[in-house]
């Protein structure tokens, strides 16, 4: 009977899950007696068997090894395993195996079931087992430390004895041992820990109490076992690793540890004491931790500690409860996150608190065991062997994390340096590659495989998600209560549906691309949804806009020809693909254009318009058949007729063009063609145009006859008609080549030209004129007239007296000029004037004469001729001019008006301002102390004033009369006087009051006037009566019998007393301004008045008149202001 004791790691994701295949044995059998039966255990390579007696002591058994062992009635001896675990008996071709495999990834701890009772086994006999024991394989080089769980220990064979209690278990593990030297060092190693560790006594009885897990196996060194693979704090799990918050401390020895640890415990348990912390979250490498702060106990009763601060410390252990614990958080925080846990691991938790008054407080002990997960990446395969056509590949299980790997998955790129492609998949840690390629680089990947939880709770039904659609899943379940776990149920096999297939790529064009048909290909979709695809829908519709979507094909074959198209139509193709899962989504839309074919026929072309004498328009409509292409241009040939030649005449996009170079009132055959990117098209049917009649072509040079000096005959021919007859002619005639003017127009080939200047080149031309319009001019035609007699004097006129070099009397004589007439080819000699009664004077080659002796103021009529040698030319046009008349006599001058400083003087008996066009003027001029006349007046009037005189003095003057006939004589010298000036103006008097009714009147004096004596004369005005109370020299007058409160107004005037032949004479000036005086009657207090107070109530009321004057100065003004103001807003506004 064979034993195999195995531990399966985790699984691999669900979707790879393999179905369980089991580790392959080599059974061996040993025969016995009936009663004892030796029991052949096989401990595969990479996994260590384990075997703990009653007394305590341990062997580990590495593997590949076989370990005899004694069964007493021939039972399959009980077989302990690791939490999360089970075993199960399984038996294949009469061998019984107990395979042991993973319960759950949720497994605790307080459900291990209680050992059954262990019979008792015996052990070995020494010929029995194997010294040294020998490997089945090959060692597998390792790469890192191997801790000595993985060690052979084989103790030299004692005596049988029964075992009351042992455990087998096995562990997988990815080192092996190479150098022998360092097996040893490393077995001696244990052996002294295993020595030490019996030494120490274990004072709790574990005979009675479940095994230890392999993750709890009792180490006081930092070696840690995880699922086989073993090494210190620094290996594969990782190290554990303290809160960033709190801080880390080094952790005592073991035993020391736990030994002060108690001693406070039992001291601080008696005031104060702490929960163990509470673990939450827990994953394959993480958890959280949280506590409460310690609790006070006092006479029974618990109290909560408020005003102390506590310092947590956090210890952990993975070796079991007695393992040696390591600090990782020192803080005040409450909760942590414990990080870099290994996957599916037992550990143990202890919480201790201290403060500055309270010693030390430690908790119970938390454990937990955290979640399995995916194993560990494989390491690269190993070549064991290579022959040219072979490669046989070996490689190592990696670290399981908590599931027992079950296949492996190999992948090679085929030697192609391209995408992996799988080569091996099974449980086998080799494998064998034949049929190679010598010399090729080969790269190969290792994947391994295993069950994973799905699901853990109390519910009879689950669902799971985030499968792969389409794929096949193997599922067991296990059942566990308080008692235990229950083996795993049979493997049951099931896959996801299939989902809708992606889109497949986007169709395209295979082959060349035909006018109505075009063959399109399509590979399949990069994701099929999980099943095969099971048809194509080719859909196809054309770019216009409203176009629908129709099947062109349904099938499998991912290619298809469309037929029955249109020729450059632009089309839309798209696939849709078909499969278990469903219909997909449309792939991207292929855009396709047939081919074009060349146009159709054009319509003839026809007339645009009217037709033109030398180029017609003409115009088409495009082709009823394009081709499936745009037309790019149109090609207009042309021709005479049927049989000439053709040429093109146009090309170009439009459908119109106009043809040019055309003859008046032909007929043209014409012929259009369309063209596109694909070719020409076929011509269309024959359009026969005629073009309109032309104007006549050029004539040819008139010829040109001088029949006399002023007249030439022109002639000329008739030239082509151009469809029309020419109707006129139209002779342009010119001494200029670029400026002619039109001298005849009508149906005669001739003319006669007259009037023409002798000696003179002309320039002329002619053009004919029929229906169609003028023809162009033809060549210039040119000649010259013969010499002949002067032309006529054009320029003739009478030479002013300001232009006049001397100056000549007028009145008697005439100076002529005139302009040098042309010659007409023989030069001028001389010149005739004819004047008066046909009276000829000829001069010679001058421009100028002076006529004499003529009689004045008379009109002659004056015209003049030149001649040369070929005798007189025609006279020019007569002027009249008039001689002028004689100077008129002085007119007679008298003084109208005398004044003491002025005379008005007057003459002639005209009026006194010029009424008539050219009225004679008039020269006054006066004698001045030396003797000597000056002109004081010049002009046409026949008054004028001479101011600033002196009085009574005597002056002289004389007249003079002047016209266009010149000045006249003076006439004789007049003598008038002036007279005597007033007396001036004299200031208002002063008034005096002397009494009741007595005042006195005082003025200022004057100096007498020339000898003159001075008179005064005094004016009184009382209401509208005015009396003269007074004249005389005097400057003072005194007035009586005044009547009281009376006003009074006084006036004084100077007068001058001289004799002249008549008598004695008086002159008065102006009076002075009045004086008004108010009388009023004296008090006694004041016999004398103040003569100025009725003077100052005069000046004071004449002050109000002023002050009334001023008022309505501001009165006016003010209103205006008012007004501007209403107008601008009102109005302008």
């Amino acid at each position: 009977m064979v034993i195999s004791a195995m531990m399966a790691d985790q699984p691999p994701p669900l979707e790879a899950t393999p179905i369980l295949n089991e580790v392959p044995l080599l059974p061996h059998m040993v025969n016995g007696d009936t009663t004892q039966q030796v029991i052949l255990v096989q401990v595969n390579p990479g996994e260590t068997f384990t075997i703990r007696t009653e007394d305590g002591h341990i062997q580990c058994i590495q593997g590949p090894a076989h370990v005899p062992m004694m069964s007493p009635n021939g039972s399959v001896p009980p077989i302990f395993v690791p939490p999360g675990y089970v075993s199960q008996v399984v038996e294949e071709n009469g061998v019984r195996k107990v395979v042991v495999m993973p319960h759950s990834t949720e497994f605790h701890p307080s459900m291990h079931p209680p050992p059954p009772h262990v019979p008792h086994y015996m052990h070995p006999h020494p010929a029995l087992l194997p010294h040294p024991p020998h490997p089945v394989y090959p060692p597998v080089p390792g790469t890192g430390e191997i801790p000595p769980q993985f060690i052979h220990q084989h103790p030299p064979p004692p005596a049988p004895h029964v075992y009351q209690e042992q455990e087998s278990r096995s562990h997988g593990r990815t080192n092996f041992v190479q150098r022998d030297e360092r097996t040893l060092k490393m077995q001696e190693h244990l052996k002294k820990r295993l020595k030490d560790r019996q030494a120490s006594g274990h004072t709790n009885n574990k005979m009675n109490s479940p095994p230890p897990s392999p993750h709890k196996v009792p180490n006081s060194s930092n070696t840690n076992v995880q699922n086989g693979y073993g090494k210190g704090q620094q290996g594969a799990g990782g190290q554990i690793k303290q809160k960033q918050t709190g801080k880390t401390r080094g952790s005592p020895p073991a035993d020391a540890e736990m030994g002060e640890s108690d001693t406070e415990s039992r001291k601080t348990q008696e005031v104060f004491s702490i929960n163990k912390p509470t673990v939450s979250e827990v994953q394959a490498r993480s958890a959280v931790l949280s506590w409460n702060p310690p609790v006070a106990s006092q006479n029974g009763e618990t109290q909560n500690v408020t005003t102390e601060t506590f310092m947590f410390e956090v210890a952990i252990s993975n070796s079991g409860k007695n393992g040696k614990f390591k600090s990782i958080y020192v803080g005040e925080e409450m909760t942590i996150t414990v990080p870099d846990l290994r996957p599916a691991t037992d550990y143990h938790i202890r919480l201790s608190a201290s403060s500055s008054s309270t010693k030390e407080i430690v908790s119970e002990l938390a454990s937990f065991t955290t979640e399995s997960c995916e194993p560990d990446p494989p390491a690269a395969p190993k070549v064991v062997n290579r022959t040219k056509n072979s490669l046989n590949l070996q490689w190592k299980s990696s670290n399981d994390n908590g599931s027992k790997i079950t296949n492996y998955l190999l992948e090679w790129d085929e030697g192609k340096n391209g995408a992996f492609k799988e080569c091996y998949y099974g449980h086998l840690k080799q494998h064998k590659l034949t049929k190679l390629t010598p010399s090729t680089k080969y790269a190969f990947r290792l994947a391994d495989y295993g069950f994973q939880a799905g699901y853990n709770g109390d519910e009879l039904s689950c669902t799971l998600k985030d499968l792969r659609r389409s794929t096949s899943y193997k599922f067991r379940i296990f059942a566990h209560n308080t008692e235990g776990k229950s083996g795993p149920s049979e493997v049951v096999e099931y896959s996801t549906s299939p989902d809708k297939p992606g889109p497949p790529s986007k169709p395209a064009v295979k082959g060349k691309i035909h006018p109505h048909n075009v063959k399109v290909t399509w590979d399949p979709p990069k994701d099929t949804g999980g099943s095969d695809i099971s048809k194509y829908i080719l859909e196809i519709s054309e770019s216009s806009p409203g176009s629908k979507w129709e099947t062109a094909y349904t099938g499998s074959v991912r290619e298809h020809v469309c037929a029955h198209l249109k020729p450059g139509t632009s089309y839309r193709l798209r696939v849709y693909c078909v499969g278990k899962g469903g219909q997909s989504q449309a792939s991207d839309v292929l855009t396709v254009q047939t081919a074009a074919v060349p146009p159709g026929p054009c319509h003839p072309p026809c007339l645009a318009g009217k037709a033109k004498p030398r180029e017609v328009a003409l115009q088409w409509d495009p082709p009823s058949a394009d081709g499936g292409s745009e037309v790019t241009e149109y090609i207009v040939e042309m021709a005479n007729g049927d049989q000439d030649e053709r040429k093109q005449s146009y090309r170009g996009q439009a459908l119109e063009c106009t043809v040019n170079g055309l003859l008046p009132g032909r007929t043209y055959c014409f012929w259009i063609r369309a063209a596109n990117k694909a070719g020409l098209g076929p011509y269309s049917e024959k359009a026969e145009i005629t073009t309109a009649p032309g104007p006549p072509d050029l004539c040819c040079p008139p010829q040109l006859t001088c029949k006399t000096a002023a007249c030439v005959v022109a002639s000329w021919e008739s030239p082509a008609c151009n469809g029309a007859e020419v109707s006129e002619y139209r002779l342009e005639w010119g001494q200029v080549e670029g400026s002619m003017h039109i001298v005849y127009s009508g149906p005669l080939l001739s003319y006669e030209v007259k009037g023409l200047t002798p000696a003179t080149t002309y320039y002329c031309r002619v053009q004919a004129v029929n229906i169609a319009g003028a023809g162009l001019f033809g060549e210039i035609a040119m000649v010259t007239t013969p010499a002949s007699v002067p032309a006529a004097v054009t320029v003739l006129h009478l030479l002013e007296e300001d232009q006049m070099e001397a100056p000549l009397p007028l009145s008697t004589c005439l100076v002529l000029h005139w302009e040098e007439p042309c010659c007409h080819g023989a030069e001028v000699t001389g010149y005739n004037i004819e004047y008066g009664e046909k009276q000829l004077f000829t001069v010679g080659r001058v421009t100028s004469h002076v006529l004499e002796n003529l009689q004045p103021d008379t009109l002659y009529r004056i015209r003049v001729q030149a001649f040369n040698s070929l005798g007189a030319g025609p006279f020019s046009p007569p002027i009249k001019a008039k001689t002028k008349p004689l100077p008129p006599d002085p007119p007679h001058l008298e003084c109208v008006v005398f004044s003491f400083q002025s005379l008005k003087l007057k003459w002639g008996e005209g009026p006194s301002r010029a009424l008539i066009a050219n009225p004679p003027q008039f020269n006054l001029q006066v004698e001045d102390r030396l003797g000597r006349f000056s002109t004081v007046y010049s002009g046409p009037c026949h008054t004028y004033k001479v101011q600033r005189l002196s009085e009574s003095t005597t002056y002289y003057f004389r007249i003079q009369a002047c016209n266009d006939a010149g000045e006249g004589e003076f006439s004789e010298v007049y003598a008038f006087t002036t007279t005597k000036s007033p007396p001036p103006a004299l200031k208002a008097p002063k008034v005096h009051q002397l009494g009741d009714s007595i005042c006195e009147v005082t003025w200022e004096p004057l100096q007498p006037m020339k000898g003159d004596s001075i008179v005064y004369i005094l004016q009184l005005a009382c209401g509208r009566e005015v009396d003269q109370v007074y004249k005389g020299p005097e400057t003072s007058f005194r007035l009586t019998n005044m009547q009281t409160n009376c006003e009074y107004r006084f006036r004084v005037c100077a007068g001058r007393q001289y004799h002249d032949s008549t008598g004695p004479q008086e002159l008065c000036g102006p009076y002075s301004p009045s004086t008004v005086f108010s009388s009023q009657k004296q008090e006694p207090a004041s016999p004398c008045s103040d003569p100025g107070v009725d003077l100052a109530k005069s000046r004071g009321k004449a002050l109000s008149d002023e002050q009334f004057a001023f008022l309505l100065l501001i009165g006016f003004a003010t209103v205006a202001i008012l007004f501007a103001v209403i107008i601008q807003y009102f109005v302008i506004k």
